[in-house]
């Protein structure tokens, strides 16, 4: 006979637990409740979407089809007033009374809210669920926002809101950040990368005061009388178990719901899962434990053995970008000693605790790569006298010489666990590619190891790697074209390394396949050449994709778009003509305003083009190189000239950036944006290079891009002059031309080498980037409109080199 289940809370545990009951087709007819006016959603994602990294969309895991699916009855927004256990009945806020046979909490827990004076004020807030994270979310640049509490979850919120520009400063008590995770070094690396973000840090801070004005949050007083003024103020100090309507239900509570191994509460018909749960005084808060509770759970109510333990748990998270891994105890004491290892350079530290010759705990900043091997070893409670000299450096160093990258994972056992957000370990993911999962995504599915975070990605790889042999290749970086087995990186260190100045020289050297490259690769040599030996080699034009030769942007119908330049978005009545003069004589038939502040004529007939340039040329205007793998525009606002809220002359410094950066030659295209307050008006988070105008100076920040990829800028360093910062953005333009794969965008050339590695670059090597900048610029940089006007060359035969055509 089918029984009532129901569920109360749709949290990541209930949502495991359900997953397993329909997989094995239970038989119960299942009501879920939950409080949130929505279902089951990945709860440690919410950070992602508080950076804009990814949508509430993408982490939810259930979704209403998912439930109509499996005939489970909803009830979002819904909360349970009264569960009568003689009855086995519960009654919901709607007055909705409904029977069970069996019964689960999934109730979670409660943020803990510090009782300060005006703790109650409107915009003191926890970071517990969406509707948190949408009010951090609403609040934007400009503003101003304390988080209390350097712990995990108020980094992620402190990060998550420095990542939309607001000013973020996280007051923590303790002396270091996270200190239940990380020693007292590791917390030192971890407050340097946030400061380096742009969040301010005071630790060893006690809060006394919220104030408030009009009964809204306006600061946050410290008991050494320091004033930290905010619009939204976050607590972010632990959570508590949410066990008053178990307690209200007469259930055995302490810290937590108390179950058995089962999962059973002091009521044989009710079960509990997740961090409302107290298991042999133990309550938890980290999800893989929830996963294995969730798995129990349902087994037990489908009439199965079944038995949770706690196990040794290992903490491996991503913060901000930092990579960081903890495991064990690795707290100071008698007997005990430490191995540490330290690359500053790199931003690397590691340090194992031993006692006994076992290793007692470990953490690991900025290279958690071998985390899961020393997790093994706390443990298995190894003895690891053998490989005292060289433990530290990891597997791959065991037996005195480093061996295949792969031999660790081999060594590996099958209870090693790969992924720790699901409980997955080595032997599960055998077991799916056994059954067919031969690839990522298919062991993925199977599975769900790297499903969660995404960190143990590569590890997942390794053991498909290991385990299927010459059949798995791990994906490996492309060949420039198939005219060659070299890759890019390849071809351009071989360029500089052997000065090879012309084409032939590469293809000679470099052994290609075909005499004289093709449409794919031409065009990549021409740049790397022309970008590395600027006063050697000459440009060819013929290497170029045809937007670039015909200096305008083909449309689908053969006729051209139009742009000339408006230095920093500024024109006057005179150019204003010039363009309407235009537009009616060779009979334009669109006259368009872009995102990029220019006026576009679109419908521009090919032999048209060098008379539609004299006479905009003869209107002192120039070419606004909207077609070109260089530099396309710099988008401003008003700044100090016109609005209220402007710090700097934004205009007038957008306007000498184009005018130093037009006719540059980039791997891609460049769009600069700069704004004149943190309103950021000229959107310049989303440009290549951004610069946000502030009372001490301009902060720049790179690698954002606003089309099929959606990334917000990083900031690179902040200046107190306009000249620095054109230095700057000088010698960063010159380090991406110089080392950037090309079609590669300035966000994925620093996704492969790092933020770090750029700002230190263009901090030691500044002034030789910005001298070999301005002389490219001095050869380079000319307009092509006039070349050809003055020339009268090229007057638009059929185009040749068709094969780059097809390549735009």
């Amino acid at each position: 006979m089918t029984q009532k289940l129901i569920v109360i809370g749709a949290g990541m545990a209930t949502g495991r637990m359900l997953e397993t009951l329909v997989e094995a087709e239970a038989d119960y007819y299942i009501t879920l409740i939950n409080g949130e006016a929505r279902g089951n959603y990945n709860r440690i994602m919410l950070s992602p979407v508080l950076s804009g990294d990814k949508t509430y969309n993408e982490i939810v895991t259930h979704d209403d089809e998912w439930y109509k699916l499996y005939k489970i009855k909803t009830r979002f927004g819904c909360f349970v007033q009264n569960i009568d256990r003689e009855n086995q009945t519960v009654t919901t806020d709607t007055g909705e009374v409904l029977a069970y046979d069996k019964l689960v909490f999934g109730t979670g827990s409660n943020p803990f809210m510090i009782p300060l004076p005006g703790h109650d004020l409107e915009g003191v807030i926890a970071y517990r669920d969406l509707e948190d994270t949408q009010r951090m979310m609403d609040l934007g640049p400009a503003h101003k926002c304390v988080v209390i509490g350097g712990g995990l979850l108020g980094l992620e919120a402190a990060a998550g809101m420095a990542a939309r520009g607001v000013d973020v400063t996280v007051v923590h008590i303790m002396g270091h950040l996270m200190e239940r995770q990380l020693d007292e070094a590791a917390g030192y690396l971890l407050r340097k990368a946030l400061v380096d973000k742009g969040i301010t840090v005071k630790c060893t801070a006690n809060s006394k005061e919220i104030l408030g004005k009009d009964g809204h949050v306006k600061a946050l007083l410290l008991d050494d009388g320091t004033e930290l003024a905010c619009d939204l103020l976050v607590m972010a100090v632990g959570i508590r178990p949410n066990v008053k309507l178990a307690q209200d239900a007469g259930l055995a509570v302490g810290k937590g719901i108390h179950v058995d191994d089962q999962m059973v509460t002091s009521d044989a018909n009710v079960l509990a899962v997740g961090e409302c749960v107290e298991h042999d005084g133990a309550i938890f808060g980290l999800v893989a434990p929830l996963y294995d509770q969730a798995k129990v759970a349902a087994q037990t109510l489908m009439g199965q053995q079944a038995q949770f333990v706690q196990k040794e748990l290992s903490t491996k998270l991503k913060v901000t970008g930092c990579d960081l891994f903890s495991a064990g105890d690795f707290a100071d004491g008698e007997g005990r000693e430490d191995i540490v290892f330290r690359d500053p350079a790199r931003g690397v530290y590691r340090r194992l605790v031993i006692e006994n010759n076992v290793v007692k705990g470990a953490v690991m900043y900025g290279d958690t790569a071998d985390s899961n091997w020393f997790f093994g070893l706390i443990r298995d409670k190894l003895d690891i006298s053998d490989m005292r000299d060289t433990l530290i450096f990891g597997p791959a160093y065991q037996g005195g010489t480093p061996l295949d990258p792969l031999a660790a994972v081999a060594a590996l056992p099958r209870d090693a666990e790969i992924c720790g957000c699901n409980g997955i370990c080595k032997g599960q993911i055998e077991d799916a590619i056994a059954a067919g999962a031969t690839d990522l995504g298919a062991v993925r599915l199977t599975t769900k190891a790297s499903g969660s975070c995404g960190t143990c990605t590569g590890l997942v790889e390794q053991v498909l790697a290991v385990t299927l042999g010459d059949e798995f290749v791990i994906p490996a970086v492309a060949a420039v074209c198939g005219c060659t087995a070299m890759t890019h990186e390849d071809v351009r260190r071989m360029i500089k390394s052997q000065r090879l100045i012309s084409m032939p020289a590469v293809w000679q050297e470099c052994g290609w396949k075909t005499s004289c490259g093709c449409h794919v690769c031409r065009p990549a040599l021409n740049f790397y050449l022309l970008a590395d030996w600027p006063l050697e080699y000459q440009d060819d034009p013929q290497s170029r994709f045809i937007n670039e030769r015909k200096h305008a942007n083909i449309q689908k119908d053969g006729t051209f778009s139009v742009v000339p330049r408006m230095w920093g978005g500024i024109t006057t009545p005179d150019e204003l003509r010039a363009i309407a003069d235009a537009a009616d004589k060779y009979a334009v038939p669109t006259v368009k305003v872009t995102g990029g502040q220019r006026i576009d004529l679109l419908g521009v007939k090919g032999e048209d083009l060098p008379d539609i340039w004299a006479d905009l040329n003869a209107a002192g205007m120039v070419s606004g190189h909207a077609y070109s793998k260089g530099l396309r525009t710099v988008k401003t606002c008003v700044g100090t000239d016109h609005c209220r809220f402007g710090t700097q002359d934004s205009t007038g410094l957008g306007i000498k950036l184009e005018k130093e950066l037009w006719g540059s030659w980039t791997p891609h295209k460049l769009k600069l944006g700069v704004s004149g307050c943190p309103r950021n008006c000229a959107e310049a988070t989303c440009k290549d290079i951004g610069v946000i105008c502030v009372d001490s100076g301009y902060q720049v920040s790179i690698g954002g891009a606003a089309g099929m990829d959606v990334r917000e800028t990083e900031l690179m360093v902040q200046v107190a002059t306009e000249e620095e910062a054109i230095e700057v953005i000088k010698a960063v333009t010159q380090l991406y031309r110089e080392n950037a794969k090309y079609l590669d965008r300035i966000y994925k050339w620093m996704g492969k080498v790092g933020l770090d590695w750029i700002k230190e670059r263009v901090e030691t090597e500044g002034p030789a980037l910005v001298e070999r900048f301005e002389l490219s610029q001095s050869i380079y940089r000319k307009d092509p409109w006039a070349d050809h006007v003055q020339t009268k060359a090229d007057r638009y035969r059929p185009l040749a080199n068709l094969s780059l055509e097809a390549a735009e």
